[in-house]
Parts: structure tokens; sequence; C-alpha cells
């Protein structure tokens, strides 16, 4: 029987068994700016630091720098990790090298240890639907923030994990079936008093919420990490 598990990403993943797939969450914000951005066409290359921006900058042609650090966008970036302003960039072929505090991190260091799928509250359903097809383990992360595992990830990752469970995918750690309990059944709006939200609405940023609330399921895209691109892998159904 396969199994899931929930768990939060802090500083380095223990090891994790081969042909397992990794789930990286990030809904406030990066994995869904990614998600946005790839759907949208754009290349999008994911970066775990500062460090790693500039040497990716270095190898791509004029790419457009879009992040935060501590919630604030580093000097010289172009661009806030936001999806809204995806939403409003003006294409072109220009690839844009994606950094964030913790989102991103995650997903640097998920590739380093597997298969790493890219999910958000846009495509959660399409993601656990891939994954059931597949039937492999999986491993939901969420991003943490200040040491937690924030409650709109928790969601995300109960929501893939609840329609694996249902399809007959074990639970595997006290985490999981914590996450499960508490969010399974959640509305869409069940972080909206959680410390993630409040620090958008606070900074002026309530349109990412908002976006992120009114952008539930409505795309039926699955995304992984390939070459260090997040990819349009497949569609569900």
């Amino acid at each position: 029987m396969p199994t899931v598990t929930i768990d939060c990403f802090h500083e380095h993943l223990e090891p994790i068994a081969q042909d397992t797939a990794i789930v990286a969450v990030d809904v406030i914000r990066a994995t869904t700016t990614a998600v946005t951005a790839a759907a949208l066409g754009w290349r999008v290359y994911p970066a775990g630091s500062i460090e790693a921006s500039v040497r990716l900058a270095a190898d791509l042609d004029r790419p457009i720098l879009a992040g935060e650090l501590g919630g604030v966008q580093p000097y010289g970036f172009d661009m806030q990790n936001s999806p809204t302003q995806m939403i409003e960039l003006e294409q072109s072929s220009r690839p844009i090298i994606l950094l964030s505090t913790s989102g991103t991190r995650l997903i640097a260091e998920a590739v380093r240890h597997g298969q790493t799928y890219v999910c958000c509250l846009r495509n959660a359903q399409a993601q656990a639907e891939h994954l059931l097809a597949e039937g492999r383990d999986v491993v939901v992360l969420g991003a943490d923030s200040r040491g937690e595992f924030r409650e709109e990830d928790q969601l995300c990752a109960a929501r893939v994990a609840g329609v694996l469970m249902r399809g007959g995918y074990e639970l595997v750690g006290s985490s999981t079936k914590r996450v499960i309990e508490r969010f399974d059944d959640a509305p869409d709006d069940a972080f909206i008093e959680g410390r993630s939200a409040a620090y958008l609405r606070d900074t002026g940023q309530a349109h990412d919420l908002c976006f992120v609330l009114e952008h539930v399921d409505d795309l039926d895209t699955v995304f992984a990490v390939e070459r260090g691109e997040v990819r349009v892998l497949t569609a569900a159904g």
C-alpha cells in the first residue's frame, strides 16, 4: 500500500526513499507565484538563496528577478514574489528567477532528493489525482515561516493527502494525521485569520491574498521541477 506523509520543511530534509514523489507547498506565496507564472507560459527558475539567484542570472538571458527575503523585495530585483504581479507582467521571452524566504529554498532542497512537484491551492486537486494515478509514496512538505507550519500550507497539504487517503493510501506520521483531521474538510478560507494572511493585509498586499482565495482549483495542471525549471507536466483527466 502506498503511503503519504505531511511534514514541514525547516532547514534540511532527511533522506527520502528513492522513487518517492515530493510535493512542495508554499501557498503564500512562492508556489502560487511559480504555478501562476508557469501556467502563463513563463520559464520559471526557483532559487534557494540570493547567491543562487546571482549564479542563475549569469547563466540566463536577461532574466527577470522576482522575489522577497523577509517579505522585502531584494535590492536590484524587478518585482515581488507575487502572483498578481505575474498576471500583470508584460509577456516576453525573458526567463524569471524566483526567490523567496522559505518556499524556493524548500524547492531547491527537495529537487536534490527526488521528483519534485510544485503545488498550491490552484492545482491541489489536479496534483492529487496525478499522484493517485502514479501510485508512488508521497511526501507533502510545507515551507516553514519563523519555525511554523503555516495554516494555508496545511490546508493545501490536507487537500492533496485527503484525496490520496480516500484512494487507498496509508497516512504516515502523527503530523499527517493532525493536519488531515484539522483541514481535510476545512473551507477555502480556513487560514484567513492566520499570520501569513495578516501579514499581507498589514503590508498592503491583500491583493495577493484575494488572488489565492479567488483561484482555488482553477487549474487542472501539474507542475514539476525539471533541470531547475518549473514546467507544466500534464493535465489531469
